[in-house]
């Protein structure tokens, strides 16, 4: 059956204006700006009223840690994708830190195969480098994985890619994308040297943004920048949060660049003066700086040095977030809450409505080269979602999806609230409740 979503607030490739949307089966079949004709047919169409809401396209959240295989007593792919739907994600790209670490194409498979059998969402996972894996990489197919992840910092076991002629390599050959996180080790290892000095084993986790300082990002961002330069490789540095790296970054249009940035929705909502209060549910690699550091992030997004917004989400149990900062590990659970953060902005001014779509949709789309998502187009997937402006809600344990339990939103109140999510033209969630046996798609890209 064909299904009309009718005179919703499209918001959609810097336009917002009424209208109405049709679906049929997984595409948008046309898009009716303001009215529908008169002598439209609806005979037989479902139709859903949605005069008071916002229709966005889905978001697309490029950098996720899911935890399965291996690290499922924090999250698993069924569980984090469930609360990405209800987060209005639609579509998630996931990394290779797991156990074991996907840094085979078999491996990598394997993850495929699992998404494939419990994900509401759409999805597409990271190979993994490593210092010995280059021939495993170098078979990785660009139509059907999303990048190559290489961690230019620290990492979960070996995947610190730090051997110089592996990373000329990867950089000269990769046949995909290549993902960077990028902190530098040395400077890392140098600066807990000197807290632990200070501090002993009781370094408070306020000085997680001096050990995990700009140098450390700036030194490491910059080598990937002149590697990717040097050999043109198309580069997406991930999570920045430096006012020093967007130095390293030019303002134009994501479809015309080589090199690509990322900032996450902690690192511009959170600074290092919310240490205070969150402690290390607020510790993430790299660390959330300073207030200068926040703005200049902004000033970057809002300018179009920066292209796309994403999560980092990486849940931790609370057992593991209540622990001395040595024994804390980084990361947090955010892929449910990231598009009603930044529609909450739009409340103070700091963003537009259309703003948001553009790096949470349409850049994503774009800089990965995904066929026909991140945008409302007859002809495109109907990855779709319902957003209420005027819904007041409290971030509590009682609404959290996430298999860890916990949110650094938590007590934070959202006036915008996701509906519904449609995934390839279904209903996977609506109201709080997730439709169960709806499962996404594999990603393809265009090479």
């Amino acid at each position: 059956m064909k299904k009309l979503i009718k005179d919703a607030t499209i918001i959609n490739e810097g336009l917002k204006y009424r209208g109405s949307v049709l679906i049929d089966g997984e595409i948008i079949e046309r898009i009716f700006p303001y009215a529908i004709p008169p002598d439209f047919d609806l005979t037989g169409v479902e139709i859903r009223n949605a005069a008071s809401l916002y229709l966005t396209p889905g978001a697309i959240d490029d950098q996720v840690h899911f935890r399965e295989p291996g690290l499922t007593h924090k999250g698993d792919i069924s569980t984090e994708s469930r609360a990405a739907v209800a987060g209005g994600v639609t579509s998630f790209m996931e990394m290779p830190n797991t156990n074991p670490q996907t840094v085979t194409q078999e491996l990598l498979e394997q993850k495929y195969r699992r998404a494939a059998e419990v994900s509401p969402a759409n999805f597409s996972f990271y190979m993994g480098a490593t210092n010995n894996n280059l021939d495993e990489v170098l078979k990785t197919d660009p139509s059907k994985v999303c990048g190559i992840k290489v961690f230019m910092g620290s990492s979960t076991g070996n995947m610190l890619v730090d051997d110089e002629k592996t990373l000329s390599e990867i950089f000269k050959h990769a046949p995909a994308l290549v993902a960077t996180h990028c902190e530098d080790e040395a400077t890392i290892q140098k600066n807990i040297k000197i807290a632990r000095q200070r501090y002993g084993e009781n370094v408070p986790v306020s000085r997680h943004c001096h050990i995990r300082n700009d140098e450390a990002c700036y030194k490491s961002s910059s080598k990937a920048v002149d590697l990717a330069s040097k050999f043109n490789t198309r580069l997406h540095i991930l999570h920045l949060s430096t006012a020093k790296e967007m130095s390293l970054f030019s303002a134009g249009k994501v479809k015309d660049k080589i090199i690509t940035a990322e900032v996450c929705i902690h690192h511009l909502w959170f600074d290092d003066r919310d240490y205070i209060s969150k402690g290390n549910f607020i510790k993430w690699n790299p660390a959330i700086k300073t207030v200068k550091d926040k703005e200049a992030l902004w000033e970057a997004l809002l300018t179009d040095k920066i292209d796309v917004i994403a999560t980092d989400h990486a849940p931790h149990t609370r057992e593991e977030k209540n622990n001395t900062y040595f024994n804390a590990p980084s990361g947090g659970p955010l892929v449910q809450h990231s598009l009603t953060a930044m529609l909450e902005m739009c409340n103070s001014g700091v963003i537009t409505e259309e703003k948001v779509v553009q790096k949470m949709c349409h850049a994503p789309a774009d800089l990965f080269r995904i066929d026909r998502r991140g945008y409302i187009r007859e002809g495109w997937y109907a990855d779709l979602v319902l957003i209420d402006p005027n819904q007041p809600w409290k971030v509590s344990p009682h609404n959290i999806m996430y298999k860890c339990g916990w949110s650094p939103f938590e007590g934070q109140e959202f006036t915008h609230k996701v509906v519904s999510t449609f995934v390839n033209g279904r209903e996977v969630y609506k109201d709080g409740i997730i439709l169960d046996g709806i499962l996404g798609q594999r990603l393809q890209f265009l090479v």
